[in-house]
């Protein structure tokens, strides 16, 4: 054990002694840098032959999805005013055909409307006729009335005054003051 001890504490004195860190001692470059050559040759392959291949495919792959979902877009964007040009064609021929049936409907409307005007002028040029049938009747029986009461009116009158009334005279003094 006690030699173990001696050779750990022998160890210590070298490692104190050596000159800093391993990687900058001189004696272990020559090795060093042939490590360093092999590592960059390995990496240089392993990226080359393996890692940059899969990369440029995959950045393949993307710019063709890209291409194709922008020329995707570019056929739906055409889809889409087509579209448009379509809706807005048929909105355009809704429009005309509604103006057409406004049109038909006012001159069906216009024509229910004469027909009902000329049997209303009728039916009021009927009543009017009768009207003034009617009124001319009352206008002959009351003119016959006042007549017959101007007659009577005028004979008790003369009565009165202490005269005798002829009936004929009294008739023909009133259709004299009658007619003007």
């Amino acid at each position: 054990m006690a030699t173990e001890t001696h050779d750990a504490a022998g160890h210590a004195a070298e490692a104190a002694s050596a000159p800093g860190m391993p990687q900058l001692d001189f004696s272990n470059w020559g090795n060093q840098i042939f490590w360093l050559l092999i590592t960059l040759v390995v990496i240089y392959f392993v990226l080359s032959r393996i890692a940059l291949p899969r990369i440029a495919a995959v950045l393949a792959e993307r710019q063709g999805t890209i291409t194709n979902d922008i020329a995707a877009a570019e056929e739906l964007k055409a889809k889409a005013l087509e579209a448009e040009d379509a809706y807005n064609q048929a909105l355009a021929d809704a429009r005309v055909e509604a103006q057409r049936i406004v049109a038909e409907a006012k001159v069906e409307i216009q024509a229910d409307l004469d027909v009902a005007i000329a049997k209303a002028d009728a039916e009021i040029a009927a009543k009017a006729a009768e009207s003034e049938k009617a009124i001319a009747e009352i206008r002959a029986g009351a003119l016959e009335s006042v007549v017959e009461v101007a007659n009577d009116t005028a004979a008790e009158l003369v009565a009165a005054l202490g005269g005798t009334a002829d009936e004929a005279d009294v008739s023909a003094a009133i259709d004299a003051r009658m007619k003007g």
